[in-house]
């Protein structure tokens, strides 16, 4: 066991170093320093003082690898792949271009992207599987031919509508909830019951067609057949037995949304204008501040390196013959 978390864990080392390197490649080979300079000042005729003054403030006017005029050890950390990227392994991110500290920014924005995603995944997951259960319990019934049509039905259908047609009729026009906004505490509750709901309602269509395909799959196995031979009832059967062995597959399913839960919804915290990661995320780029936004793709990367690490340890504890693998 202890040996099989230790290689997966060995097999994200490398993984973590090419996003590193191919973010560095992306913000300062192919957009150069120079290019960020001309964007962030804005300015029709910039002079190349102004460029290189942008550059000097902002620590881009080192060479990129190597640097040839200094001595020693500061050949290699007087550049910018060592302070603007090596960093970023021991969670240093370091100074944004607009001069914030965003490591303290990701630590007071992560808490309304937790307290809007946490909720969201898992309401959304107990629906899902719950109407996922109940269209195999009545397969082949025009209940199932009923669900599967409003799934389609929903899958078919823009979030952006979900969002704007919720904050229509249950903000504008039933007032039951604020339209959008954010505050501490528990008053935050108010603000995060329409984005939570919201985010549950448009996933049902492709998760519940998602976990039925799973289930169905089951159901058509051998040792379903067995329990069914021995007298347990259909919902026993499915409750005790399918459910448990498509673990699995549901876990990977979580894997994708374990990201999310630090780093926010991009759209969904912009509409309702709760200021987590997504948000600042989302203000860096319209702000165009690179140093965010690297900070971002690189957590961003992490957090769902350590998901798919988490779900390797969970399929050990559902199936233990992964174990061996």
């Amino acid at each position: 066991m202890i040996q099989y978390i230790i290689r997966r864990f060995l097999y994200a080392i490398p993984l973590l170093l090419g996003v590193n390197i191919l973010t560095f490649v992306l913000f300062f080979i192919v957009n150069s320093p120079d290019d960020m300079a001309r964007m962030q000042l804005g300015q029709k005729h910039i002079t190349e003082q102004s460029i290189n003054n942008w550059k000097h403030q902002h620590g881009y006017d080192l060479p990129l690898l190597w640097n040839a005029e200094k001595q020693g050890e500061t050949k290699i950390t007087q550049t910018i792949f060592y302070q603007k990227s090596v960093g970023l392994f021991l969670f240093r991110f370091g100074v944004s271009d607009s001069g914030r500290n965003i490591g303290a920014d990701i630590k007071e924005r992560m808490w309304p992207s937790l307290a809007l995603a946490l909720p969201t995944l898992c309401v959304g997951l107990l629906v899902d599987v719950t109407f996922a259960l109940l269209m195999v319990l009545f397969r082949s019934s025009y209940l199932e031919k009923a669900g599967i049509v409003l799934c389609v039905t929903l899958m078919s259908i823009s979030s952006l509508f979900y969002i704007i047609g919720g904050q229509f009729f249950m903000a504008k026009i039933l007032k039951l909830v604020p339209i959008s906004g954010y505050d501490d505490g528990l008053a935050a509750i108010k603000f995060l019951v329409l984005p939570v709901l919201i985010g549950v309602f448009s996933g049902v269509g492709s998760g519940v067609r998602w976990y039925r395909t799973l289930f169905i799959e089951e159901v058509e196995k051998d040792y379903v057949r067995t329990a069914r031979a021995k007298g347990l009832t259909e919902t026993q059967t499915l409750f005790l037995h399918v459910l448990r062995n498509a673990l699995i597959p549901i876990l990977t399913g979580v894997v994708v949304i374990l990201p999310l839960l630090f780093m926010g919804s991009l759209i969904m915290e912009s509409f309702f204008s709760i200021p987590g990661l997504g948000s600042y995320t989302i203000d860096a780029i319209n702000s165009q501040d690179f140093a965010i936004v690297r900070a971002m793709v690189f957590l961003g990367s992490v957090l769902y390196v350590i998901g798919l690490l988490l779900t390797d340890i969970s399929y050990t504890l559902v199936d233990p013959r992964v174990r061996l693998s």
